[in-house]
């Protein structure tokens, strides 16, 4: 009796799955499904978009969005990063084709996702050369920063600082504003 041979999924294939509330995502022929997260994970979310819009007024270098997105990086690589920072220029023509580069990606860590972010993500983050990726982990109230060639991340318990290129100046998150109660 012979072994199933593995699917190894398309972004295509992805696109075309119903919409039945979960989250897909494909990252090199792997299908990584997420259920609708939990509502702290959408507050942390909804707050990191917040404050990076805010710094990104005044310093307009990207566009701060959130998922669901479709950053595709070849046909077997379609993810969507909780918040993430696209270049401007990619970000006008309003086509997520068009998108090819992230200053920032952050991932707000759920039971179902724990997995797939901290490794998985994180690798294909790393390997398009993401230039900060933030593992956010809201129960614990700590955040992963990890960088394109690092081995092992950061750990941020008091203050994100981010400056992307081009800005004059970093943007400062105290995580105790992030992390406060609802």
């Amino acid at each position: 009796m012979g072994m199933a041979a593995p699917i190894y999924y398309t972004a295509d294939m992805v696109r075309a799955l119903p919409e039945d509330g979960n989250r897909y995502e494909v990252v090199h022929g792997e299908l990584l499904v997420t259920p609708a997260p939990r509502l702290w994970h959408q507050e942390l979310t909804a707050r990191l978009v917040a404050a990076l819009r805010v710094y990104l007024d005044a310093e307009p270098v990207g566009v701060a969005l959130s998922s669901p997105a479709d950053i595709s990086w070849g046909r077997h690589v379609m993810a969507q990063p909780d918040v993430f920072v696209v270049p401007l220029e990619e970000a006008r023509p309003q086509d997520w084709s068009r998108i090819r580069h992230l200053l920032l990606a952050a991932e707000v860590l759920s039971p179902s996702s724990t997995r797939a972010d901290r490794f998985t993500k994180r690798r294909l983050y790393q390997e398009r050369g993401v230039g900060d990726y933030w593992v956010v982990d809201g129960d614990a109230r700590v955040v992963e920063v990890w960088r394109p060639q690092a081995e092992s991340p950061t750990m941020e318990r008091e203050r994100l600082t981010w400056q992307p290129s081009g800005a004059r100046a970093p943007v400062s998150l105290a995580l105790e504003d992030l992390f406060r109660p609802i």
